[in-house]
């Protein structure tokens, strides 16, 4: 019965991967988002419209118009943005007829998303000098508090304001140079080196932190791990050249595994099985998933890959119907040198 239980997996497994490779996306750069990209503007046009509208009514006393409610999903309002209360009072609650001050028996609420532009200030430290100047007739000096520790010493910008400048540009995608131009509007002048060396200088306060996360999934028994492209600017050619992000995942929440998820990043020039092994030196992993990496089309390739890994007793996994892993001869090629188990999901 079990047997039977993983053929039919299996089956709908490799369906699955026929039906993608012939009617799904050919790229995996085609983010949903960006097909809102085209109506934007017809939406924009909408607004416009519905604004003019609207004003035109009032202009002429018309009474607002009654259109059906949008079918659209606004979503909630977070609990733990700030809340500020704007109470509107009427001009007058004093009853019309005469009898006195009117007493309130509800009110009608109202919430929207609000903003606060992001505004710039200046921190002055200032650590006061004390000296006494009444004992013994003798004047006796304080020394200054300590001057907190700063990323960049006698630096332009907090410690705050480069890691600001930081999430700016690898989360939100704004380049130094653009981050520049948007602070100049506001009177400061900002030149994009200095935001590329705060940059170097947290990456080097942070080298720690991933040193501990590489020990960290050196030691797992489990790992998965894929490579993309990126472009990269090569200096002094104008140009830009194809870099590769190295990605190395543990991720035990799918079986409810006890240890927390890690991911690495890292930079190199290419893909292949030489700078593979640089990356996984030193891990002792039970396996390795892959997705279609070339080097498992190659089972000579990947049997030096897999000793600069010191994966003697591991299995590599790959997702992707070409690998070669899964045919005859390469699991006769296999045998051997690397006591490897192979098999394709």
């Amino acid at each position: 019965m079990a047997a039977s239980e993983e053929s039919n997996a299996r089956l709908e497994r490799m369906l699955a991967q026929a039906r993608h490779a012939r009617f799904g996306a050919s790229s995996e750069r085609g983010a949903p988002d960006q097909r809102n990209l085209f109506t934007e503007n017809i939406e924009v046009a909408e607004g416009q419209l519905a604004a003019a509208a609207g004003a035109a009514d009032k202009a002429l006393g018309k009474a607002p118009r009654k259109r059906a409610p949008a079918k659209r999903n606004k979503g909630d309002l977070p609990d733990h943005l700030e809340r500020v209360e704007e109470v509107i009072e009427p001009e007058s609650t004093a009853c019309p007829c005469g009898c006195g001050e009117m007493v309130k028996v509800g009110e009608d609420r109202t919430q929207r998303l609000d903003v606060v532009p992001a505004q710039f200030r200046v921190l002055v430290t200032v650590r006061p000098k004390y000296m006494c100047r009444t004992c013994d007739g003798k004047s006796h000096a304080q020394a200054p508090a300590p001057a907190p520790e700063f990323l960049v010493p006698r630096g332009l910008g907090t410690n705050r304001f480069a890691v600001h400048s930081v999430v700016a540009k690898l989360c939100d995608h704004l380049p130094f140079y653009r981050q520049a131009e948007i602070w100049r509007r506001d009177g400061i002048e900002i030149d994009r080196t200095m935001l590329a060396n705060w940059a170097g200088r947290i990456a080097f306060q942070l080298a720690p932190i991933t040193d501990a996360m590489i020990d960290e999934l050196k030691a797992s028994d489990r790992l998965f791990a894929d490579e993309t492209t990126v472009p990269v600017l090569a200096p002094r050619t104008g140009k830009t050249r194809k870099d590769y992000l190295w990605a190395v995942v543990r991720d035990q929440r799918g079986w409810g595994g006890g240890d927390p998820p890690i991911v690495v990043f890292q930079h190199s020039r290419s893909r292949s099985a030489e700078t593979a092994k640089k990356i996984f030196t030193g891990f002792k992993v039970g396996s390795l998933t892959v997705d279609g990496y070339a080097v498992c089309g190659r089972p000579s390739e990947c049997k030096k890959f897999l000793a600069g890994m010191n994966m003697w007793s591991g299995a590599v996994v790959c997702s992707a119907s070409e690998c070669g892993f899964d045919t005859p001869r390469a699991r006769m090629e296999m045998r051997g040198s690397v006591p490897t188990r192979i098999r394709a999901l």
